[in-house]
C-alpha cells in the first residue's frame, strides 16, 4: 500500500525502497515500494485472552467512547427524525434538517406553518443514522426538550451556525434547540445501546478524522484490497480462513474492518493504530506503516513484535 504522505514519526521507522521488490498482483492497482529486511516496531494495544473470542457486543479500548462516536455521527449528519407527542397523546415523528453548535446541541428551524410548535409536550427525540460505506449504520438518539432561546446574542449565534451549515438565511424566530438530557448510541441495526449522559456528549469532541474518513476507507476498498486482507491474516488472530474482507470505518484510534468465512460466518474486527492520529497525513503514514509490516512479516523477512487483535464480533443481521 502507498498513500501519498510524508513519514509519521521517530516511533515508526516508515518504508523506504530497497532491492527486494513486492511481487505485484491482479489484486493492487498501486504502485507498491521495493523492500528490504529492517526491524521496525508496531505495537497493537488490545484487550487479551488466551484465544480468540467473538461475541454480539464488545467493549474495546481502541475505539473512540460512546459519547465520542455521538459527537461525530451528529457532526457528519444533517437530516434528522424528530418525534414528540400530540396533542391527542400520539406519537409523531417527522423528518427535519439540523444543525449543531459548539456543543453538540441540535439547531432546528421550522416553517411558519408547522404543527409541531403547537404542541403542549416540548419533550422529544431527534434520530440521527450514519452510512458508513454501506456496511454499517451507527445511530444516536438524543432526548430532550425541543425550546426556542429568546436571548438575542443566542439567536444569532443560532442562525451564524444554520447559515455556515447549509448556506441560507432564516428567520431567527423559527430557530429551535433540542436540549439534550441524554442520548442512545449503538453501533448498527440490531444492536443494543449504551446511554449516554448530557454531560459526557458536550464534553467529547468529534473524531478528528471524520471529514475524510469515508474517502480513505472508498479509497483503500478500491485499489488495496490485497492489504486489508494482509491486515486480517497478519494482525488478527485467526482460526479461519477470510473469503472476504472490507475495511468499514477508520477513526483516530484505528480502523474496523468485516470479514467473511463460510464455514464461520460475517464478524467485525478493531485493528488499532500504533498510536492515536489527529490528521489525514497521520492515518495515512500509520497505515502505510502497519501495510509494510504486514508484508514483511507475510514474507519472513520481519519477525512480529506485536500483539495480534483477538476479539471479533459476530454480524448475523447482514452481509458482506
Amino acid at each position: 500500500m502507498h498513500l501519498q504522505i510524508q513519514s509519521l514519526t521517530s516511533h515508526i521507522i516508515p518504508p523506504t525502497p530497497l532491492s527486494l521488490p513486492k511481487p505485484t498482483t491482479k489484486h493492487s492497482q498501486f504502485t507498491p515500494p521495493n523492500h528490504r529486511h529492517r526491524h521496525l516496531t508496531c505495537s497493537l494495544s488490545t484487550t487479551l485472552s488466551p484465544h480468540p473470542t467473538t461475541s454480539s457486543h464488545v467493549a474495546n479500548p481502541s475505539k473512540p467512547f460512546p459519547a465520542e462516536l455521538s459527537r461525530t455521527i451528529m457532526e457528519l449528519s444533517s437530516v434528522a427524525t424528530l418525534s414528540t407527542l400530540t396533542l391527542d397523546n400520539w406519537p409523531l415523528g417527522v423528518g427535519v434538517h439540523f444543525a449543531v453548535d459548539d456543543d453538540g446541541t441540535p439547531i432546528l428551524c421550522f416553517s411558519e406553518s408547522t404543527t409541531l410548535l403547537s404542541f403542549v409536550d416540548k419533550r422529544s427525540s431527534l434520530h440521527v443514522q450514519l452510512d458508513q460505506c454501506g456496511m454499517r449504520t451507527p445511530q444516536c438518539t438524543i432526548q430532550g426538550s425541543l425550546d426556542r432561546p429568546v436571548d438575542i446574542n443566542i439567536l444569532k449565534r443560532l442562525h451564524s451556525t444554520w447559515k455556515k451549515r447549509f448556506g441560507e438565511e432564516v428567520d431567527e424566530d423559527l430557530l429551535h434547540v433540542v436540549s439534550v438530557e441524554r442520548i442512545l448510541q449503538t453501533e448498527d441495526f440490531k444492536e443494543d445501546g449504551v446511554w449516554v449522559s448530557s454531560t459526557d456528549y458536550k464534553n467529547a469532541s468529534p473524531d478528528p478524522l471524520r471529514d475524510f474518513a469515508e474517502k480513505l476507507v472508498n479509497e483503500i476498498n478500491a485499489n488495496n484490497m490485497e492489504d486489508v486482507y494482509r491486515f486480517c491474516n497478519i494482525y488478527v488472530e485467526l482460526d479461519f480462513q477470510v473469503s472476504k474482507a472490507k475495511m468499514i470505518w477508520i477513526d483516530r484510534l484505528g480502523f474496523d474492518i468485516r470479514i467473511s468465512s463460510p464455514q464461520k460466518g460475517i464478524f467485525d474486527v478493531r485493528i488499532p493504530f500504533p498510536r492515536e492520529v489527529t490528521d489525514e497525513k497521520g492515518a495515512k503514514s500509520s497505515i502505510n506503516c502497519m501495510s509494510q509490516i504486514a508484508w514483511e512479516v507475510e514474507k519472513n523477512y520481519h519477525v512480529p513484535v506485536f500483539k495480534k487483535v483477538n476479539q471479533l464480533k459476530r454480524i448475523t443481521h447482514t452481509v458482506l
